[in-house]
């Protein structure tokens, strides 16, 4: 980490911040020399918790399990862009599979896991340790009853066990890590039998389990010491409160697993209530932190009712308003824009296949509301309006509510169906222009003029102010790239965060936020809504952002949207309202599936049935990228972690001397 790096994080945090991660210094360099405890906890009562769902279900294609446990146990994992990382079994859990490179087993709290030279990509090095995978060995043992598949989870832990001894390695570093691993411990633990499981058998079944439990208590205490507070309070800290929560319920074995309990569903009910607004949205201004931040309130909320100590109604309310949010922006081909970051993190992999984890969501919540917009939204097969076919649920919803969802899903009434839900998140500032949605001749726009991230340091957000989405007849016409990289390679960081890689204007080459650093905003672009006008004639949206006033010459950031319903047009009105001679860049990025031909200011695209034709401003010079690196990447696009592909992009450049007013003008053609 740089100084100057530490300057900036210090400048956002408070003096009670500073304070206590002084406390917490102190309190890691005392334990490092030798004065921590790794002694067993105490003795533990005999009784463990109920599992998420009262009748662990079993109507799947077992084939399916079989197949993805069999390559576990051939040593293959899927870990982000390596699908079949090859990496034996059981793995070496503290070398980085990507870049070869083994971690040290020096004292957790005070290794530098940012390091790429000492650690490799952590993210890679993580990633296998939330044992995700022994949680598809005891679905392939609970659904098969082939003992190799519990053998296989008591090798891997043991070997967990083994190579990351607490507290040393990258692997006693982050609670949010223990905590995903306790929540895939606790899955697993219950798929494998609970207490009566076969692998507890015998004398030297007994002393593994003693050692899985005495892991678990390191776990609980590691959490309960290192919450992440006041700048870092986003999701990590709903993380670390989930796992502790779950594993309070699942092994509510010692005297402090009361304590654990109390505190962290006390501060989890009330920071999911803080972190999602009142609109329903997320704050960190991310859609995958949004769906994760869901699962984990459906996941700690299903295991408190049937451990007889459920959430409040308002609780249970906010998770239904994250629900609508997703199937009011999802367009109808089942596109969710990707704002903000996203690291593909799953809290429990229930399904080992890949899954579109949002209609999943909406799968899940058709049957814990009964609701009919849910239901329809998370159909994974095209349709027109109420004449869709409705799908089975899938596999990942039917895990965590048990085979009598299917028939619940089923029962739920489409006829009362009205999409959008909402079109208005005012807290998170986006909002929803458009006609004739959830039909081949939708039109669908996502505009966002909402704050650039949650807390000082906005960890999650990106540089989009006034940026846009847009689909047509279901398919993504303008897209927000996605993420790409997090701990390494700053440089495609620091784009695909940045104001060039969104739908937007970028001013004298600079993005509208100022970063510090890979999860660090120092100064945040603020905008605001100025207008929100509909007709059944016509959408209109007008918001602006000052995030150029720290020019030496200021700029203010105008946007007009204005869709004509009637004509399938739609007008963005740009106007740079200020002194001074500027640069301007003005950035239109496509899907991949787009075909883009530029002809002077004309630019047309083709995507399946949908034909667009666009007019870029007069005042500007088109040029068209795709794929391009140096000087600066350009025309990328990430739909999952360390995976990027090329796509279009149009950029329409010049000079503007004073204020400007730039007119851009889309026409939508479907040919069906």
């Amino acid at each position: 980490m740089s100084l100057k790096w530490k300057l900036h994080r210090l400048s956002a945090m408070s003096g009670w911040e500073v304070g206590y991660r002084v406390k917490q210094r102190v309190q890691a360099s005392v334990e490092q020399f030798a004065l921590h405890s790794s002694a067993p906890p105490p003795p533990a009562r005999n009784e463990t918790g109920a599992a998420w769902v009262a009748t662990l279900p079993t109507e799947f294609n077992v084939d399916k399990y079989r197949r993805a446990a069999d390559s576990i146990l051939d040593g293959r994992f899927p870990i982000f862009a390596m699908s079949a990382a090859a990496l034996g079994f059981p793995p070496q859990w503290n070398r980085d599979p990507k870049t070869g490179r083994q971690a040290p087993l020096r004292f957790g709290k005070t290794l530098n896991y940012r390091d790429e030279a000492l650690v490799g990509d952590i993210k890679y090095l993580w990633e296998p340790s939330r044992h995700a995978q022994l949680v598809t060995l005891a679905q392939a043992w609970h659904l098969t009853r082939d003992d190799k598949y519990a053998q296989g989870c008591r090798t891997l832990l043991e070997s967990w066990f083994d190579q990351c001894p607490y507290p040393s390695g990258v692997h006693w570093t982050s609670s949010l890590e223990h905590s995903i691993r306790l929540v895939n411990w606790s899955f697993a633990w219950h798929l494998l039998g609970g207490d009566g499981a076969t692998i507890f058998q015998g004398a030297a079944g007994e002393a593994f389990k003693r050692r899985w439990l005495t892991s678990v208590y390191q776990h609980c205490k590691f959490i309960a010491g290192h919450f992440s507070k006041y700048s870092s309070a986003n999701n990590h800290l709903l993380g670390e409160l989930m796992g502790l929560f779950v594993a309070s319920l699942t092994w509510p074995l010692w005297k402090r697993s009361r304590r654990w309990k109390e505190h962290a569903q006390r501060e989890l009910e009330r920071e999911m209530l803080l972190q999602n607004g009142p609109d329903g949205v997320n704050r960190e201004q991310a859609n995958w932190y949004h769906h994760e931040v869901a699962d984990m309130m459906i996941v700690s909320g299903l295991i408190a009712r049937t451990n007889g100590c459920d959430f409040s109604t308002a609780y249970w309310l906010r998770l239904r308003g994250m629900l609508q949010y997703i199937a009011s922006i999802m367009d109808a081909g089942g596109h969710v824009p990707n704002f903000g970051d996203a690291d593909d993190a799953i809290i429990a992999r229930l399904d080992p296949e890949p899954v579109d984890v949002y209609r999943s969501l909406l799968a899940t919540g058709a049957v814990l509301f009964d609701n009919a917009e849910f239901k329809f939204k998370s159909s994974s097969l095209p349709g027109s309006a109420l004449d869709r076919i409705i799908g089975d649920i899938d596999d990942k919803t039917r895990w965590l509510l048990g085979d009598a969802a299917a028939s619940k899903y089923e029962a739920v009434d489409l006829s009362q169906v009205s999409l959008p839900v909402r079109m208005d998140f005012p807290n998170a500032g986006y909002y929803i222009l458009g006609d004739r949605f959830e039909t081949h001749r939708e039109v669908r726009i996502v505009a966002d003029a909402g704050p650039l991230g949650y807390l000082s340091i906005a960890a999650h957000g990106h540089a989009d102010a006034l940026s846009f989405t847009l689909s047509a007849g279901g398919r993504e016409i303008l897209i927000d790239p996605g993420t790409y990289a997090y701990h390494t390679q700053r440089l495609w960081r620091d784009y695909f965060k940045g104001t060039s890689a969104h739908n937007t204007i970028r001013i004298d080459g600079v993005d509208q936020s100022v970063s510090g650093g890979n999860f660090l905003w120092v100064k945040h672009a603020r905008a605001q809504v100025l207008a929100v006008e509909r007709t059944p004639l016509a959408d209109r949206w007008v918001a602006s952002h000052e995030g150029y006033g720290r020019l030496k010459h200021p700029v203010i950031h105008r946007r007009e949207l204005l869709f004509d319903k009637q004509q399938s047009r739609l007008q963005v009105t740009d106007e740079l309202l200020g002194v001074g001679t500027h640069e301007v860049e003005m950035f239109w990025h496509f899907a991949e599936q787009c075909a883009v031909v530029a002809n002077g200011r004309g630019v047309r695209v083709s995507c399946g049935d949908v034909l667009l034709s666009m007019t870029l401003p007069e005042e500007l010079r088109c040029n068209v990228y795709r794929g391009v690196e140096k000087p600066e990447p350009t025309g990328w696009i990430s739909r999952s972690f360390d995976s990027k592909v090329p796509t279009t992009t149009v950029i329409a450049k010049g000079r503007i001397d004073g204020g400007v007013r730039l007119v851009t003008r889309f026409h939508f053609e479907f040919r069906h």
